[in-house]
């Protein structure tokens, strides 16, 4: 067993090394037959072999190189000492590695860089051996050797040998994928005051780290140097920038990027035509997105499912739900084969407008064609069930979920709590609340407004009030819609000061909700309550919340909403909270509560 596992390595490629085809065995073998075996994967090997874990438990001798090390040397070594090899460097370790299945990971490659040290006077053969080792395929991954790459770099200033463009691009390039963006700044500027100047290459790897890290103003302004530098940018440089400013939800920009690659006469791929069509579809500009589309048809370019889909989502949005449907059926008579964002897009679109059989209809239809259902389908369902008071159906779609292997996710849970809280059925609310929490579903702002709302309108006050603590202690923000529906049920039930007193709790913790007073004068003017939205109104200019001109405002807003025109032009025409009236020797400002009292 030791004998066999101290065998060199070269020993045991050759088991690894194809028949050749005209050999009589190969014949033999596959004569019969076309078919031909697929060879194993590649492996990757290391530059020492160490097999003492396999067979001894003592402390590890020292590890002699691999077989392989001295093959690779021997080729580096014909670079250096014969001319013809030096433009067959790469191609002879290619056809090396592939004849024996093997290829060479990062630590070879150092263990090699550094054993060269030996050849004479030609550093540029090890950075070419970096730079093919560098393409191996899963090779380097997120670079991993810029050691390395940097001592080939010294090596070749210590030996006078001038880097040409191509290894100061990559050399960038080996940089900016490791993340080293300033380093790969001085590089630049290197090139910038020497001879070999950057090319659009050398641009397009700074803007993409740029742009990887974050940065998109330096990288637009990286952009802006090659006009002054007279360097035409190409397809990728517009590519990059356009999917920095698309992440960084800068559509307007995006599509500054598209209409100069269209004055400049560079090609538009159709990964630029989805980036620009989706950011006007995000901003709402669904007639915009339509035109670019059928530009994009009109010069040959052939649209995507992506497209459509936001096309479909942007016209279902802006209320023409009838054009986001001609679109659909457009992009199925054209052959593209919508997927289950498309369908969610469809479904979801048709629930909200109250075309629910029609939903169902292309629901049935995604499970006789297996279409993948996503949680987004079964959620815009549910809630389209829910709105129609067909809770059994919306129930059971919820139950049907698992049993298909959909996740439920909180999107689902909170479309079928809502459901039943509008329904009076709070309680099963509740219990699903509760669920929510035994399957480890997050519990968002919108679960607990719901459920704040829903007990409210069943006069549990008591038990809201428990549900909104319990949100604060999980550490969810509230929001202006959260605070609204505790507001509004506090106020109705006649504990304003309660509302007032829960707000002021909220700012020393950094909540700060600029529309909640408003709200909460809404609510009472509507309901009638005007003394109390006065008396409200007085607080809040005492202690200094808001201005009074502003108040005063909202107040005559809140009124003419109300349809309590009178007390609203009554009020515009009085001096409250901006005049003052003289009580003996003292200015005091009108109050609010005089609207009502006089």
């Amino acid at each position: 067993m030791r004998k066999a596992l101290l065998k060199p390595l070269s020993a045991i490629a050759i088991f690894l090394k194809p028949p050749k085809p005209n050999s009589n065995s190969f014949k033999r073998e596959y004569s019969s037959s076309s078919f031909t075996p697929p060879l194993p994967p590649p492996e990757w090997v290391q530059p020492l072999n160490d097999l003492s874990d396999l067979i001894s438990t003592d402390p590890k001798p020292d590890l002699k190189p691999s077989p392989w090390v001295p093959k690779i040397l021997h080729f580096l070594q014909i670079t250096t000492t014969t001319a013809a090899a030096t433009t067959t460097l790469e191609q002879d370790l290619t056809l090396f590695c592939k004849k024996y299945l093997i290829k060479l990971p990062p630590t070879f490659v150092a263990y090699i860089l550094k054993k060269s040290d030996h050849l004479p006077n030609r550093p540029e053969s090890a950075f070419r051996f970096f730079n093919w080792a560098s393409n191996q395929k899963g090779s380097f991954g997120n670079g991993g050797m810029v050691e390395e790459l940097l001592w080939v770099w010294r090596r070749m200033n210590e030996n006078g040998v001038d880097p040409s463009l191509y290894t100061y691009n990559f050399l960038m390039n080996g940089l900016v994928s490791s993340n080293f963006i300033e380093s790969a700044e001085r590089v630049f500027e290197v090139m910038e005051n020497g001879k070999v100047k950057p090319d659009v290459v050398t641009y397009n790897t700074m803007i993409k780290g740029y742009c990887k890290s974050g940065n998109l103003k330096r990288a637009v302004e990286r952009f802006h140097d090659m006009e002054v530098e007279n360097v035409d940018p190409d397809k990728i440089t517009f590519l990059t920038l356009m999917q920095a400013c698309y992440s960084d939800e800068d559509y307007h920009f995006c599509l500054r990027l598209y209409n100069e690659m269209q004055d400049k006469g560079v090609e538009i791929p159709p990964h630029a035509y989805s980036l620009v069509i989706g950011g006007l579809c995000k901003e709402g500009k669904s007639i915009e997105g339509y035109t670019l589309l059928e530009n994009m048809v009109a010069k040959g370019c052939v649209p995507n499912v992506a497209i459509y889909t936001a096309l479909i989502d942007a016209y279902a949005k802006s209320g023409d739900l009838d054009m986001a449907m001609r679109l659909f059926e457009r992009m199925r008579n054209e052959r593209f084969e919508p997927d289950e964002v498309t369908y969610g897009v469809v479904v979801n679109s048709l629930c909200k407008n109250g075309r629910l059989e029609e939903a169902m209809r292309w629901f049935d239809y995604c499970k006789l064609n297996n279409v993948a259902i996503n949680a987004v389908i079964y959620s815009s369902l549910i809630d389209g069930l829910g709105k129609a008071k067909r809770l059994e159906e919306a129930e059971k779609l919820f139950e049907d979920m698992v049993k298909n292997g959909c996740t439920r996710d909180s999107y689902c849970f909170n479309a079928l709590i809502d459901a039943l809280a509008k329904n009076g059925k709070i309680d099963e609310a509740l219990a699903l609340f509760k669920q929510m929490e035994d399957e480890d579903c997050d519990q968002t702002v919108y679960t607990f407004t719901i459920l704040i709302n829903g007990l409210f309108k069943e006069r549990r006050n008591e038990e809201a009030l428990k549900v909104w603590d319990t949100m604060l202690d999980k550490g969810i923000t509230p929001t202006a819609a959260c605070f609204r529906a505790l507001s509004t049920g506090l106020c109705l039930s006649g504990k304003v000061g309660r509302a007032c007193k829960i707000l002021d709790e909220l700012a020393p913790m950094g909540f700060v909700l600029e529309t909640a007073f408003e709200d909460m004068l809404n609510v009472l003017c509507k309901a009638g309550r005007i003394t109390e939205a006065c008396k409200l109104a007085d607080g809040v200019i005492d202690r200094g919340r808001e201005i009074p001109g502003r108040v005063r405002t909202v107040m005559i807003n809140a009124l003419r909403k109300a349809g309590n025109a009178d007390l609203a032009m009554k009020l515009m025409h009085s001096k409250i909270a901006i005049g003052y009236d003289r009580v003996r020797s003292v200015k005091k400002r009108v109050k609010f509560r005089n609207l009502v009292e006089s």
